[in-house]
């Protein structure tokens, strides 16, 4: 081995652990679109948004949050996750998220209920009605942090 190679190999490995770390924060990426997709397709067919946001969480990367809003007229769904490379847990965490919008389909447009806070609290609530702007009281799923 010579002087030259022992000094550009550690140079190779930090690039290499870069490249791997941007292919993983890709591949998050690419979950966080493939659920808020199906999210937005099931909600706007008039699935609950207690039913869509465990999908959602199913699809994402592991500790996503997911936030699904549906009036009338659409559905927004919004997912984030923050992606940390497994060598590295020191670095700072990449924050990766999507959103889908879709109409909502005729006779599917009823409000959703409002959604507790916290990763146990459940699904319960009164059917609220406005829209889905973040001032209107209801009818908004706050992230939870989760995923399976």
């Amino acid at each position: 081995m010579t002087a030259e190679t022992a000094a550009v190999l550690p140079a190779l490995m930090v690039v290499l652990a870069v490249g791997l770390w941007a292919i993983a924060v890709v591949g998050a990426q690419l979950e966080c679109v493939d659920a808020a997709r199906a999210g937005a397709r099931a909600a706007s067919r008039g699935e609950t948004l207690e039913r869509v946001r465990s999908g959602v969480l199913a699809a994402a990367p592991a500790g996503a949050r997911a936030e699904v809003t549906r009036d009338a007229e659409r559905v927004r769904v919004e997912v984030r996750a923050g992606v940390r490379p497994r060598w590295g847990l020191s670095l700072p965490e990449v924050t990766v998220h999507a959103i889908a919008v879709s109409v909502t389909e005729p006779g599917a447009g009823q409000p959703g209920p409002p959604v507790g806070q916290g990763p146990s609290a459940g699904w319960s609530g009164s059917s609220a009605e406005g829209g889905p702007d973040a001032s209107s009281s209801g009818n908004r799923s706050p992230g939870i942090e989760g995923g399976w």
